[in-house]
């Protein structure tokens, strides 16, 4: 029988249930897939914690890959034993689970070069580091970023993809070991935020002009020293708030910080758009099949393990991408 993670009530990782799941036939543009690998990502803490609503019960997860096995009425763009993966938000909630019906229209072809795991650690955060590295800023060779979370699994790979661009990268870390992986991954430079004063230490790397561009994930913590690191008209980026969110912002702090951008992008507008979302899958496979772009996956869990997931996910204990094998 199949098995599926599921909630009932917003709280820590205790709320998550392991159990049986029933799963039907498809209906309209409907497929039954197998999974073989599921994504563990930090966004699905925002979905269990209440940062982001949702109806309850529910299921958990919005990242997998998998095998198509049987296919609904008016499904075209996918067929029986079609290798896949996914990634989404709402619409896909439900990836922790062994097997489940989905919607055929998240669905992305996977190319064979791309093992179902790799595809279950990438899929979004290779979307996510498409569209930081080619959506959001317009990236000249020898401009600077500081990246946050430089060793998590958008840092690994954002850090490998701006040195394709020819950039200059600072990454943030919270312990040695972390930095080692971020400088082999890529980064100039890093900063370990436990005991290193950020915007300090980036004036100093950077001859005292700051960086272009900020990409931070963390949020709340290393919001002002994020804005404190940017160059005058730097841009930066709120990808994330892992360490809760930014409340009581004065937009005039831009001004007086060097007249600063800002911006807070989600996945979801980045791939709404069909032809976009093939044009950045096309990308991120592209570098990967190639080689120029490793994925690491440091962290494997069982599905049942999913509460002891959430607690390393949240406790930073975790390198690199994580996933659960069916």
């Amino acid at each position: 029988m199949a098995k599926a993670v599921t909630f009932d009530r917003i709280g820590g990782p205790e709320v998550l249930q392991y159990g049986n799941a029933e799963v039907g036939q498809p209906g309209p543009g409907q497929v039954r897939l197998r999974h073989v690998a599921v994504g563990l990502n930090y966004a699905d803490t925002y979905f269990r914690n209440g940062t982001y609503p949702i109806p309850l019960p529910n299921g958990m997860g919005v990242e997998a890959a998998g095998i198509v096995e049987e296919v609904g009425p008016d499904v075209s763009n996918v067929a029986v034993g079609d290798r896949v993966t996914y990634t989404g938000f709402i619409n896909t909630l439900g990836a922790y689970s062994t097997e489940r019906l989905i919607p055929a229209a998240p669905l992305i072809k996977l190319p064979d070069a791309i093992p179902f795991e790799t595809a279950a650690g990438m899929t979004m955060r290779g979307l996510t580091s498409a569209y930081l590295m080619r959506r959001i800023h317009d990236f000249k060779t020898g401009e600077t970023i500081l990246l946050h979370a430089a060793a998590g699994g958008v840092g690994l790979i954002v850090s490998q993809w701006a040195k394709l661009l020819g950039l200059n990268v600072i990454g943030t870390v919270s312990t040695e070991e972390k930095a080692a992986v971020a400088r082999a991954h890529g980064c100039d430079h890093t900063i370990n935020y436990s005991h290193e004063d950020i915007a300090k230490r980036v004036r100093e790397l950077t001859g005292g002009q700051g960086v272009d561009v900020v990409i931070d994930s963390v949020g709340k913590n290393t919001f002002i020293a994020s804005l404190d690191s940017l160059r005058r008209r730097g841009l930066m980026v709120c990808v994330g708030t892992a360490s809760g969110t930014i409340d009581g912002f004065n937009p005039n702090l831009l001004a007086q910080k060097g007249s600063l951008y800002l911006t807070r992008p989600a996945l979801a507008d980045y791939i709404a758009d069909p032809a976009e979302k093939a044009e950045l899958a096309e990308e991120i496979f592209g570098h990967i099949a190639a080689g120029r772009i490793q994925i690491e996956i440091n962290q494997r869990y069982a599905l049942q393990d999913a509460v002891q997931a959430h607690r390393d996910l949240e406790a930073r204990k975790t390198i690199g991408s994580s996933i659960f094998v069916i």
